[in-house]
């Protein structure tokens, strides 16, 4: 239960929330935002991954119900923290003070995390520790649910979205540039594999909400997008 002054933040405290796919440009955008703007973060999809971490090192598997119920207790009880660089480049991870950054982009770990976002208990576990995250003097949320399940009252709610192989060309750059293996191919295939499994789960699906705003990045410049986002959070008074 939450206490009195947890309520009060989620009442004072404003949400901005950008859904949508992974590679889309809505984590580079959430950053930039929470700096400008001096406001929390929260990384949904890093949550869901810092669960794939602790479950890899535990060997647990989605598939199994046991495990699941494991992953959700995990889920229930992460310590984690997003630290965002001063002007916006980049945030950490940081899991019980451990900065697992580099470890959760690995793509081993996303499928991972997929196969245990489809579950509820895992999802419901997260619900509440998303929701303690709102605090003043506001929050940026990035997921795939922020405005249809997690804060339905958001101030903004925008879908930010992008092609599959615009999303496959970015991921495959970020993995280059940190030295990591990559095959591009094999990237694409994990995107339109994920897209779909996120679309289609019974439980929080990923869609936009009713009064989202859609902002489509294929082909922009991030500093472009971001005009029309600080476009939108003026109109709200919120920028």
């Amino acid at each position: 239960m939450s206490t009195p002054s947890e309520q009060n933040n989620h009442r004072l405290a404003p949400v901005v929330a950008f859904d949508g796919p992974g590679g889309s440009g809505k984590g580079t955008l959430s950053r930039l935002v929470a700096a400008r703007l001096g406001w929390h973060l929260l990384d949904s999809g890093a949550l869901y991954r810092l669960v794939a971490v602790v479950a890899a090192r535990e060997g647990w598997d989605p598939e199994t119900s046991a495990d699941v119920a494991r992953a959700a207790a995990a889920a229930a009880a992460l310590d984690v923290a997003f630290p965002v660089a001063g002007d916006g480049s980049d945030a950490a991870v940081l899991l019980a003070g451990e900065n697992v950054t580099a470890v959760i982009r690995d793509e081993s770990v996303a499928r991972l995390a997929s196969g245990f976002a489809a579950h509820p208990p895992v999802r419901t576990a997260l619900l509440e520790l998303q929701r303690r995250l709102r605090r003043a003097p506001g929050l940026i949320a990035d997921g795939r649910d922020m405005g249809t399940v997690v804060f339905p009252d958001a101030e903004l709610k925008l879908y930010v979205t992008a092609s599959p192989d615009e999303r496959a060309r970015r991921r495959y750059e970020q993995l280059s540039l940190s030295g990591g293996g990559a095959n591009i191919d094999q990237i694409y295939r994990d995107i339109v594999e994920r897209d779909a499994r996120d679309q289609a789960r019974t439980h929080s699906p990923m869609k936009p909400a009713a009064d989202a705003v859609e902002v489509d990045t294929t082909g922009e410049a991030v500093e472009q997008t971001l005009a029309r986002v600080f476009g939108l959070l003026s109109e709200r008074g919120l920028a």
